[in-house]
């Protein structure tokens, strides 16, 4: 198709005279064009020249002349209506713009065409006229600018809005990072990728990404903040960094070179600063698709969303340190470790509550008792700050305290309850007590308003157990000895029991009938070690609870093989039988004989009767002496002789002279390490012995 000028004043194509129209048209600023489709030419009269702005001779009658003049983004819209047109036998009418210049003004024109057919109805020419519509349209233009003005605000104002949403329920630097990075945020602020950064000690921290390649987020993260990245730009000159040429964002950044092909369809990038108190604490980058530059206005909208995202990272970062500083507050209040029963195996977790502060009451304890048995316990404390932990850790050592001198479970909740409430601290607390026999599996468990333990059978169907309770410690009258009833069960081997305090059923939400539930259905489909089943409850449990409280875990289970008894020798020894403590000398040598201790025959037996004679002196009463085999960094040998006197055994200063008073200091001296235990009824004095001694 070529296009063509005709003269002014000479025929139309239909060989008419048209001067009288050719007036009008003039008169009104307009001009006519006839388009001859079979020979692809195309002729403008004088007006519709000047309206296109070509000046005498200039018009070529190209295409390409022409579309010079057009915008080549409405090219398509009026080619698509002038083939409709052509294909139905009718007309068009097209406003587009053109620009008489380079550089020139827009302006806005409007032309009208007519399809003429021949006899058969085959499309033969095109007529029709064309006129300048800048004054018609101008109005028009601005209201349209105005429109587009106002969705731009609008939609601005959105991306701020959306960003805003997304954070509100945020608590931690994870949950930030998560919210910004989610697919849904980034096609609601017309993103096509985002990467969030946090400054940690001097190097920038990829904490979240969305669209981004792995390998790039491997290789810049913990760069430094004096590298030449976008990020590191952002953060150190506390200015937002605007992308909108890639050769440029190569000058500027040489390095981020080779990963640019993962972004083919990126036409621009925005880095912004997160500042808060005056502080960099991170930034983030947004890439764009299909985006030539950024306006002032959304530059501005660009800037506040920085803000935005910077006030709940730092709010996000101050509710992890009190987070962290809260659970290393609980963590260091409760037991370091576990102890060690053959034929048990026993595993715990404390996971503090998402609540600000999270600091609590809850605690678990575990402690070897002198027969071996294994006492296990777990407890809340009312409430949720310092105090609740204050009382926790006081409650610890005193439930300990009482459980190692001996007393039977039931004592021990009721001493314990009597000073909570002699503590005068106005909180109560929920306990449970499981003593338990890793060889037998007979269990003692004793409750103070605290939820039943969970046992999990060998076949893996569970059952909360009925046992019955007492109230809460410290709720009891002043002066009061509380009643706690204990009860009995029998862990058989491969058996799991589960002790935990209410945070892991619990739900403001729900009925706490369905989280009972709930945790059966978990225990169901646990691993079978106590480790794993432990991570597993308290993942399957947090979606249900929200982590609304403190969780305290305790998890014991009694292996399946029945556990070798540990060697162990004992006897008692009467006050008025002289032959007696001969008798332990000689049975104590055949002990150490079949243990392969026979080096150890000669202290051990001189320590025993030490300590022996010692208790039988100045208690009156019948002792026990007991010897077994421990480890104690080597091989080692512990004795115990246990007595019903409280009165301690004190050391001497001996001269020559003295006859006595020599056996703690030959204690001290041969022994590796000694001490004295009180108990219920009396107290246990014992000491290790290594068989290579110092």
């Amino acid at each position: 198709m070529s296009y063509s000028h005709e003269p002014n004043g000479g025929p139309d194509p239909q060989g008419r005279p048209q001067a009288a129209a050719r007036v009008a048209l003039a008169v009104n600023g307009m001009g006519s064009f006839t388009w001859d489709l079979a020979g692809g030419e195309m002729r403008y009269d004088r007006g519709g020249l000047a309206v296109m702005g070509f000046g005498p001779g200039e018009f070529d009658g190209r295409l390409s002349t022409l579309g010079e003049r057009m915008l080549p983004v409405e090219l398509p819209a009026i080619e698509e209506q002038v083939e409709r047109a052509l294909r139905e036998r009718s007309g068009f009418s097209l406003y587009f713009r053109i620009r008489r210049r380079p550089g020139g003004a827009l302006r806005w024109t409007h032309t009208q065409g007519h399809v003429v057919c021949d006899a058969q109805g085959r499309p033969v020419r095109v007529i029709g006229i064309i006129r300048d519509a800048s004054q018609e349209l101008r109005a028009v233009d601005q209201t349209e600018q105005l429109r587009l003005a106002r969705s731009d605000r609008r939609r601005q104002a959105d991306i701020v809005g959306h960003v805003s949403d997304a954070l509100v329920p945020t608590l931690t630097v994870e949950d930030v990072a998560e919210a910004l990075t989610t697919t849904r945020l980034l096609d609601q602020i017309g993103a096509s990728s985002i990467i969030l950064g946090l400054v940690d000690n001097g190097r920038m921290g990829l904490v979240g990404a969305n669209g981004v390649a792995d390998d790039l987020i491997r290789d810049f993260h913990l760069s430094r903040l004096s590298d030449p990245l976008p990020l590191t730009d952002a953060a150190r000159t506390r200015e937002a960094v605007f992308l909108t040429d890639r050769t440029d964002f190569v000058r500027r950044y040489p390095a981020v070179e080779p990963y640019l092909s993962k972004f083919p369809q990126a036409a621009a990038a925005v880095f912004l600063p997160l500042i808060a108190h005056d502080t960099p604490i991170g930034a983030v980058g947004l890439t764009y698709e299909g985006r030539a530059g950024f306006p002032q206005d959304e530059r501005t909208v660009l800037t506040a969303l920085g803000k935005v995202i910077a006030q709940s990272l730092q709010r996000a970062l101050l509710y992890d340190q009190e987070h962290e500083l809260a659970a290393g507050l609980q963590t260091a209040m409760l037991p370091g470790h576990l102890p060690d029963a053959p034929g048990l195996t026993l595993a715990t977790r404390y996971q503090p509550t998402r609540a600000r502060g999270g600091v609590g009451g809850d605690w678990y304890d575990a402690l070897t008792l002198s027969d071996g048995r294994i006492a296990a316990v777990i407890g809340d404390v009312q409430g949720h700050d310092v105090t609740a932990a204050a009382v926790m850790g006081q409650i610890r050592v005193a439930l300990r305290a009482y459980a190692a001198e001996g007393h039977p479970p039931t004592t021990v909740m009721a001493r314990t309850s009597v000073f909570l409430t002699e503590l005068g601290t106005d909180r109560f607390a929920t306990c449970l007590i499981a003593v338990l026999d890793p060889r037998t599996g007979m269990t003692s468990i004793v409750r103070a308003g605290h939820p039943e333990p969970v046992l999990r059978r060998p076949d893996g169907t569970g059952a909360w157990l009925d046992i019955p309770g007492g109230l809460p410690l410290g709720l009891a009258a002043q002066g009061a000895q509380p009643v706690y009833p204990a009860s009995e069960t029998v862990l058989e081997p491969g058996s799991t029991l589960v002790l935990c305090t209410d945070g892991l059923i619990e739900a403001r939400t729900a009925d706490i009938d369905e989280g009972r539930s709930r945790l059966l259905g978990a225990l169901r489909t646990g691993p079978g070690h106590p480790d794993g089943l432990a991570d597993h409850l308290l993942h399957s449990m947090a979606a249900h609870t929200g982590e609304e409280d403190d969780v305290a875990l305790l998890i014991l289970r009694r292996s399946r093989g029945r556990p070798a008894p540990a060697p162990q020798w004992e006897t008692d020894i009467a006050p008025n039988d002289p032959d007696a403590l001969r008798a332990a000398r000689l049975a104590l040598r055949t002990a150490l004989s079949g243990w392969s201790l026979e080096a150890l025959s000669d202290t051990a037996e001189l320590l025993a009767c030490e300590l022996v004679t010692n208790a039988l002196l100045y208690t009156g009463g019948a002792t026990t002496l007991t010897a077994r085999p421990v480890r104690n960094g080597g091989r080692a040998l512990r004795l115990t002789v246990s007595d019903t006197s409280p009165a301690s055994p004190r050391r001497r200063a001996a001269t020559e002279l003295h006859t006595s008073g020599r056996g703690l200091m030959l204690v001290e001296e041969l022994a590796d390490a000694w001490g004295i235990e009180p108990r219920g009824n009396g107290k246990t004095v014992w000491c290790e012995i290594p068989l290579a001694v110092p």
